[in-house]
């Protein structure tokens, strides 16, 4: 790059010492050149970093707000559709419940009578 802008002042500091352009158009042009070559170069960077933001695992803003959204939208359908699960439950008959079967050690034993002498 640095060639490149040495090369380019040599070809207008001759164009302007032999009268083809004014120093007002070399540094018009000197002027575009630059911009252009900067926006190249941010383009250059951007790609860069999100190459090495990829690599490294990093989430952008936007995609991270993008699953911010979806998490919402989810949890909002989880909301309704538990809302009108209760609905339905409560329109449902009542099930009588089924009685609880006791465990062994719940169970009372019969007593056990004692022999006579």
């Amino acid at each position: 790059m640095a060639n490149d802008l040495l090369s380019a002042l040599k070809t207008y500091l001759a164009k302007v010492t032999s009268g083809e352009k004014t120093p007002q158009e070399v540094a018009a042009a000197l002027n575009a050149w630059a911009r252009e070559s900067s926006e190249s170069i941010k383009v250059r960077v951007e790609e860069e970093l999100q190459r090495s933001a990829k690599k490294m695992g990093f989430a952008k803003q936007e995609d991270l707000d993008r699953l911010a959204r979806e998490v919402e939208a989810l949890k909002s359908k989880l909301v309704v559709s538990s809302t009108q699960a209760s609905r339905v439950k409560a329109k449902a008959p009542a099930k009588k419940a089924a009685p609880k079967k006791k465990s062994p050690s719940q169970k009372k034993k019969a007593p056990v009578k004692k022999k006579a002498k």
